[in-house]
């Protein structure tokens, strides 16, 4: 998939500001400070297009980008941990569950991982939560260029395993870095493979 245009769209506080459900949408979550905003601006080709914080938990809104004026690519508040009180990032998690449960329009999520950490609860236990409601997911293992190539195949077996002890079938698996650029072309052809499927079932 070639981008020739990616433009915020809007910030909104819960699923009712979203913008209308015409368009396919694919999320992008992790915990916070996995790197969402860099991965958002790597696929779009934008460095400016997604605010990078080193301080995690600044994403607090769906954000939604649209990209070839033909789908949104939306950013969502990370989970895990975040210098905020308790009820607000409470609300944060409500309003993205909402989104992700009740969103018609979204097609896949794509779940960011780090693979510096061993499987984290929080991430397995998200994974859970979309498997038990049928929400298509794929993992995207983010900052590779942290890590040789081995180590970031350990990290992969070592979700993997865990991960095979309740599922039947292991997610579509990506594996990315925004410093060294790699990664991008097999999820937007993803997700140019995913809408092409929609659009001939429908």
């Amino acid at each position: 998939m070639i981008i020739h245009s990616a433009t915020f769209v809007s910030s909104s506080a819960s699923i009712k500001q979203c913008p209308g459900p015409e368009k396919p949408e694919f999320g992008f979550i992790g915990r916070s400070n996995v790197g969402k905003s860099s991965l958002v601006n790597l696929l779009t080709g934008n460095s400016r297009l997604a605010k990078i914080s080193g301080s995690p938990g600044k994403t607090r809104t769906i954000n939604h980008f649209l990209v070839n004026e033909s789908w949104y690519l939306v950013d969502l508040p990370g989970y895990g941990y975040a210098r905020v009180a308790a009820t607000e990032r409470g609300k944060w998690v409500r309003n993205t569950e909402e989104y992700i449960l009740k969103r018609e329009n979204l097609v896949c999520l794509f779940v960011l991982l780090d693979p510096r950490h061993k499987p984290q609860k929080s991430d397995l236990q998200f994974m859970e939560f979309l498997g038990r409601n049928g929400v298509p997911f794929a993992r995207v293992f983010t900052k590779s260029d942290k890590l040789s190539g081995t180590l970031i195949e350990k990290s992969i077996r070592d979700y993997d395993k865990v991960m095979l002890e309740i599922w039947e079938s292991l997610p579509v698996t990506f594996v990315t870095s925004s410093v060294k650029k790699t990664g991008r072309e097999e999820i937007l052809d993803f997700i140019e493979e995913t809408m092409n499927n929609l659009s001939k079932s429908t």
